[in-house]
C-alpha cells in the first residue's frame, strides 16, 4: 500500500472495455469492465464515483476498484455523471443523470457485453459523495436498485452542510442550506429518506477526515431502528481513501461486503 492514501486517485489502471452512453451529454456515459473467467452472467456492479459532486472529480480515480471488481467476476460499470461546476450539474441533474444511469445501464451492458450481465437491477457501489448518491437512488428508485454498498457516504447533507465538509460542497450541490432549500434536502437526503428498502452495507473508516464516521452510525442506526436491512462496518485502521484502493488493509471488507450484497443473486 503506497504512503499517501490518495494514491489510488491517480494510479493507472487497464482502458474499459466499452463506454456506453446513457443520455446525450458528453458526461452521460459509463466505462464497462469484463467479468474476469467464464462463469455465469452475474448482475451488473455499478461504481458511482465520489469527489464532493464537483466536476474536477470523474469516474476514472475508481479505475482501480473496478478493475479489482472485475477481477472478481462481476460485470462493472463506472458510472459518469454531471457534476457542480458544469453546466447541467448540481441540482437537479446530477441526481437526473445518477437515476437515469442506474435504471438504464443493466441493459446497455448486457447488450454491450453478451452472456455476462444478469437480468435484473444492479448493485451498487458508491463511495463518500458517490455514496450518498447511491443511497439516494436506492431510496427514491428502490425497485431499480438490488442493494447498496456505501464506502463513507456523505449519508447526512444537513450535517455536512453544517460541517462545511469540502467547502461548500452540500450547499454548491443544493443550491443553499437546509433553511434555503428545505424541499430539496427533503428529497435528497439520505437521512431523511430512512428506513432505506433495499439491503444496505456501510463500511467507514474511523481514521476519516473527509465525511465522519459518525454519520454513518447515525444512519445506521436509524436505519435499524425502522426495522431497515442495513450493517456498519467500522475499521479503526482506514482513512477515506483506503475504501477504493484494491492495495489497501480495507478491500478485503470492501469485497466481503459487495459479496452478501450478492449472496442471493
Amino acid at each position: 500500500m503506497s504512503a499517501d492514501p490518495r494514491a489510488v486517485l491517480s494510479r493507472p489502471t487497464p482502458a474499459p472495455d466499452a463506454t456506453i452512453a446513457y443520455g446525450d451529454h458528453p458526461d452521460q456515459v459509463a466505462d464497462l469492465r469484463r467479468p474476469a473467467g467464464s462463469g455465469p452472467a452475474r448482475p451488473l456492479v455499478v461504481v458511482v464515483h465520489g469527489g464532493f459532486w464537483r466536476a474536477e472529480y470523474d469516474r476514472r480515480h475508481t479505475g482501480p476498484l473496478a478493475t479489482a471488481l472485475a477481477a472478481l467476476g462481476h460485470p462493472v460499470a463506472q458510472l459518469e455523471y454531471r457534476r457542480t461546476g458544469q453546466p447541467g450539474g448540481g441540482w437537479p441533474g446530477t441526481f437526473t443523470d445518477v437515476l437515469t444511469g442506474v435504471t438504464e445501464l443493466p441493459r446497455l451492458a448486457a447488450e454491450a457485453l453478451p452472456g455476462r450481465v444478469a437480468p435484473g437491477p444492479p448493485v451498487l457501489v458508491g463511495h463518500s459523495a458517490g455514496g450518498h448518491l447511491a443511497l439516494y437512488v436506492a431510496a427514491t428508485a428502490p425497485a431499480a436498485v438490488a442493494g447498496v454498498l456505501a464506502l463513507a457516504p456523505v449519508s447526512d447533507l444537513a450535517e455536512a452542510y453544517r460541517l462545511d465538509l469540502d467547502s461548500g460542497a452540500v450547499a454548491a450541490l443544493l443550491g443553499g442550506g437546509p433553511d434555503d432549500v428545505p424541499e430539496r434536502y427533503a428529497a435528497a437526503d439520505p437521512r431523511m429518506l430512512v428506513p432505506l428498502r433495499q439491503r444496505t452495507v456501510v463500511v467507514h473508516g474511523t481514521l476519516d477526515r473527509q465525511v465522519p464516521v459518525a454519520m454513518s452510525r447515525d444512519l445506521v442506526a436509524a436505519g435499524q431502528a425502522a426495522g431497515a436491512e442495513v450493517a456498519l462496518v467500522e475499521l479503526p485502521f482506514c482513512e477515506h481513501f483506503g475504501l477504493i484502493d484494491p492495495e489497501s488493509e480495507a478491500w478485503p471488507h470492501v469485497a466481503t461486503g459487495l459479496r452478501n450484497l450478492l449472496k442471493d443473486h
